[in-house]
């Protein structure tokens, strides 16, 4: 599917080793890693904001993402993360392997995965042969295709989790479409990730696929259509180096990724 595109300043695009790259020793930079691997991203099923944990391929995606972020020498100041394991995991996994631990690591709501209402714990398979394929697709990869919400009281409906108490009085969705998901992701955004990089802070943010692609959108100005469009793979090190404004100047993964489409559900 989609790839990501340059900015529009001054933008260097390249994989491999960034060794040599004079931007790496720059105080803004920030690491976006997509979580390993899920139980039900294996089995192909509509995950969203049910807690399933990582496979055994998870797990080794996540320590290789903390290999390769080790090797290239990188030291960073804070960690985030969602408030589900499958990520939470995931940042645990890198930051071992960095033998980081001990950084401070906040879980906010708001880099959890995108909400697919009633499709949750539904296979693809199975959400087709209900709605059409032509109806899960545009809910899938269309900018503001919302399916149909989790009915209320239904056991999948997470309002009344005690992790989410501290989130505002309707806040909680029970269905999103990607439109909703960078709303909420552009206040963590704006309000937490751009004051910790200016102050000279190093992040590491380890999300999911809708919430980095939604990241993704906010600093390379994408168009809703590119965002829809764009995968990002699990476990591979995307950097973003910026300036003093917080506008970006370089971004890199630090291996290529494989080619495919990623399974985002």
């Amino acid at each position: 599917m989609g790839s990501l595109r340059p900015a529009q300043s001054d933008f260097c695009d390249f994989g491999g080793s960034v060794e040599n790259n004079e931007r790496r020793d720059g105080p803004y930079a920030l690491v976006l890693v997509r979580h390993g691997e899920s139980e039900w991203n294996r089995d192909g099923r509509f995950t969203g904001w049910t807690d399933i944990d990582l496979t055994a391929d998870g797990v080794l995606q996540a320590r290789r993402a903390g290999e390769i972020l080790a090797r290239e020498g990188w030291q960073f100041d804070l960690a985030y993360t969602s408030m589900l394991k499958r990520s939470v995991r995931s940042q645990w996994l890198i930051l071992e392997e960095l033998d980081q631990a001990w950084i401070p690591v906040v879980h906010d709501w708001r880099l959890n995965e995108r909400h697919y209402g009633d499709l949750t714990g539904k296979l693809k398979a199975e959400a087709i042969r209900t709605y059409g394929e032509q109806q899960v697709l545009q809910w899938r990869r269309s900018y503001h295709g919302l399916p149909p919400p989790i009915p209320v009281g239904d056991p999948r409906d997470v309002s009344g989790d005690r992790r989410y108490r501290h989130v505002p009085a309707g806040r909680i969705p029970r269905t999103e479409s990607l439109h909703d998901t960078v709303a909420r992701v552009a206040e963590f955004w704006n309000g937490v990730a751009c004051p910790a990089i200016r102050s000279g802070q190093r992040l590491i943010i380890c999300g999911h696929g809708n919430g980095l692609r939604s990241m993704i959108k906010l600093i390379d100005g994408l168009s809703d259509y590119e965002t829809s469009q764009l995968d990002v793979p699990n476990g591979m090190p995307l950097v973003y180096w910026f300036d003093h404004q917080t506008q970006p100047t370089c971004r890199c993964y630090l291996e290529e990724p494989v080619p495919g489409e990623s399974n985002i559900l």
